[in-house]
């Protein structure tokens, strides 16, 4: 069995997200619009808290982007909160980037009964970690990030020390500072949110800064791998009518054309946005376009710059 790495761990009751928060110490007896001003302070200082990390966050943006280059997969793990904000964004990006469902992939203690009730013997269990990654077949193109309110999740320890020592890319997010699990990854993100609200509620701000950093992690690294152009998420895959009418939209804003023009354009492409952007901006064939893109990495701006040269 994998070993955690030794170290001097700090007690429960040392954990910046166990402290109690002096602010929101008479929350019981404060009126709605007084609990509802207190959390809106507290929920303010979570972007604060993450601006430190930025360049750690765009170290493990490229990383992870250098890795899916190469085939690799970007894999959360955590348990409780943690863990379902892992799958929640996972969930996401098929619709979003039209990346395959395996590109990137949340696992949670517990599985996916653990998603809508509370199993939190589960996260106690290194093993059960090792495993699901073991299950999953992972290899040095892939990047693991590991997830943990305190940092010290035996759950997610145990998957990072696993994945580590097959090369992954290992990346820890702990709102917990001098934690076993950043001893355990290549790149520890640890925003130090401060107490929550209600102490030691770790699904408040500490769930809101891991939220906002995988927001950054899985979209920058998307944007790296060429998901959009410019702000326009152009790999959007139209699978209800919002998403047909926003691609319609991103056709429009990207050519110039008229609605009308936009939605002819899909429909020719079989509903591939960057592909009707293509033949809108340069009146070739679907089945040409495709071939462009295909030679260019599927990137759309590196395809019409070599249409269009600059001068």
């Amino acid at each position: 069995m994998t070993q955690q790495p030794a170290h001097a761990e700090r007690s429960l009751s040392a954990l910046e997200t166990e402290q109690t928060n002096p602010a929101t110490s008479n929350i019981d007896l404060m009126s709605p619009l007084e609990i509802a001003q207190v959390m809106n302070n507290e929920d303010a200082r979570v972007a604060l808290a993450i601006q430190p990390e930025l360049p750690k966050i765009a170290q493990a943006m490229e990383g992870i982007a250098s890795r899916m280059r190469q085939g690799g997969r970007l894999i959360y793990i955590g348990a409780g909160t943690s863990g379902r904000l892992g799958v929640l964004d996972a969930s996401e990006c098929p619709p979003t980037f039209n990346s395959s469902p395996e590109q990137v992939v949340g696992v949670i203690a517990g599985g996916e009964h653990a998603l809508t009730n509370a199993i939190e013997g589960a996260e106690d269990d290194p093993a059960g970690g090792e495993a699901a990654l073991a299950a999953l077949q992972i290899n040095a193109n892939d990047s693991i990030v590991g997830l943990a309110a305190s940092g010290r999740t035996p759950y997610v320890l145990g998957a990072v020390v696993y994945a580590r020592s097959l090369g992954a890319l290992t990346i820890g997010i702990a709102c917990s500072s001098r934690t076993p699990l950043e001893q355990a990854v290549e790149i520890m993100i640890a925003p130090i949110v401060g107490p929550e609200v209600i102490s030691g509620s770790t699904r408040l701000k500490a769930g809101s800064a891991q939220k906002m950093v995988l927001n950054m992690l899985s979209t920058g690294a998307m944007i790296l791998l060429g998901k959009t152009y410019g702000n326009l998420m152009v790999d959007v895959r139209a699978t209800n009518y919002k998403l047909v009418r926003r691609a319609i939209k991103i056709v429009q804003l990207a050519t110039g054309c008229e609605q009308e023009k936009a939605a002819s354009l899909l429909d020719q492409a079989a509903g591939e946005t960057k592909v009707a952007i293509i033949m809108g901006l340069t009146n070739v064939s679907p089945e040409v376009a495709r071939a462009q893109l295909a030679s260019h990495g599927q990137i759309l701006r590196a395809t019409l710059d070599d249409n269009h040269p600059s001068d």
